[in-house]
């Protein structure tokens, strides 16, 4: 037999054999609901190396998500999202972009995501990885020109989204002068075991999304601080401090299944160290990814859900920020251990800011009623997020039931009197509607 002759064929046979084995590259890539939720919790996991406190999580979530969502809206050419998104205060013009024909809006998507988070967080260079890995997976589904095209769009949105964030006042708070407390009675002061200076004092000089002002929907004045035995103010701290001395299992599981500090200080004798955790935002992300994935939402979906929760939240910590250092008002630990009991400590850490209003009930209402409009009332899921923290997971009948324990489980920590929650709550819920009217939402 003449090898000569068979040989061109054994190549040709080979060859055939080889592109059967490996995937051709197709126009579209396969990535899904449960790729964007991981790689927001890789971001997720940066802020909490970082030890980002609960403003800037917020800040971060909106920014990346809202990036994601604008390049998903640009490539499905998706006209009622871009409605919504040109209505944000100060929204960046986009419509020179250029979109490629064969952009894939999912990898561009998450690509965007991983970007702006590589782009905006302190240790953003941790999310190096997961966007190589998301790279080399696109590489092996898209064309040469999807992939190119995709990713072009994606790094021209990240700039320009950069940049309007670096025009939010984010950056000025950094040289403002330091805030000093106030020290006159009824005042919030520095709390133990660290006495940290007071967070954010300046937070709400941010340009909110959506809102009109920080001021917008002002609480009523808190309850007035006096030293009466007799007065409401006592009663508010009486409250607090028999509540503490008196938690059920229960209780103090939801105490500390809502804690979401970022530092927590640990001193044992002479040692103190810090243990790290998720913030408020991260702890409300997680549930909406739980939500997303239950509820099978397509990616497009779960990325305007994200969006929407993220900014929402954003806003909303600006809101209760503005009445935070308006009000100025005393936490229940300096109270307590002025006029009942010395040697009292909360149950969680009181966390370096003023007490009115409450913070978690303040977000945790307005992402709640966001939540429901967009994925539905009585809405009942199971909570794991604070699983890899050491905490186990809970139960709820809907996303109100959740923002209601996550309010209340401040008087049980021992943070909060129970008008910063319950007009907390008020304020949180007038956020939410207004931002769901005022986007068309419902």
């Amino acid at each position: 037999m003449n090898i000569s002759r068979i040989f061109p064929f054994f190549v040709m046979a080979l060859l055939a054999l080889q592109s059967i084995a490996q995937p051709k590259p197709k126009a579209n890539s396969t990535l899904s609901t449960t790729d964007y939720v991981k790689s927001l919790k890789k971001i997720t996991d940066v802020m909490v190396e970082d030890v980002t406190g609960p403003c800037a999580a917020a800040r971060y979530y909106a920014y990346t998500t809202l990036a994601a969502w604008q390049v998903n809206a640009l490539c499905e050419h998706n006209t009622s999202a871009n409605q919504v998104l040109s209505q944000l205060r100060q929204y960046p013009q986009l419509g020179d972009l250029k979109i490629g024909e064969s952009v894939v809006s999912d990898f561009a998507s998450i690509y965007t995501l991983l970007r702006m988070g590589e782009e905006l967080l302190p240790s953003g260079y941790l999310l190096e990885k997961p966007k190589l890995e998301l790279i080399q997976k696109a590489q092996l589904q898209l064309t040469p020109k999807a992939f190119a095209e995709s990713k072009i769009l994606a790094d021209s949105v990240v700039k320009r989204f950069v940049k309007y964030a670096l025009k939010d006042g984010y950056v000025k708070t950094s040289g403002y002068l330091r805030y000093t407390p106030i020290n006159k009675p009824g005042y919030w002061q520095p709390t133990p075991p660290a006495y940290t200076e007071a967070y954010e004092p300046h937070w709400r000089t941010l340009r909110p999304f959506v809102l009109d002002s920080a001021a917008q929907f002002k609480p009523n004045p808190p309850v007035v601080y006096s030293a009466d035995p007799k007065s409401e103010f006592y009663a508010l701290t009486k409250e607090v401090y028999e509540a503490s001395r008196n938690l059920t299992k229960d209780q103090l599981h939801i105490a500390n299944f809502w804690d979401c500090n970022p530092f927590f200080l640990n001193q044992k004798g002479h040692i103190s160290f810090g243990t790290k955790k998720i913030s408020p935002g991260g702890h409300w992300m997680g549930i909406t990814g739980i939500a997303c994935t239950q509820k099978k939402l397509d990616l497009n979906k779960t990325i305007r859900t994200h969006a929407l929760v993220a900014m929402t939240m954003a806003d909303a910590f600006i809101s209760c920020w503005d009445e935070k250092y308006r009000s100025n008002r005393i936490r229940p630990e300096t109270v307590i251990n002025q006029w009942i009991d010395p040697a009292w400590r909360a149950v969680l850490q009181t966390p370096p800011f003023p007490e009115y209003t409450s913070g978690h009930s303040v977000v945790s209402a307005s992402v709640a009623t966001v939540l429901t409009a967009l994925v539905g009332d009585n809405f009942a899921y199971t909570d794991v997020v604070e699983v890899e923290f050491g905490v186990p997971a809970r139960k709820f009948k809907s996303f109100k039931h959740a923002a209601q324990e996550a309010a209340i489980s401040r008087l049980y920590g021992g943070i909060h009197f129970r008008d910063s929650i319950e007009d907390g709550g008020k304020q949180g819920e007038n956020i939410g509607e207004y931002i769901l009217k005022k986007l068309a939402l419902k």
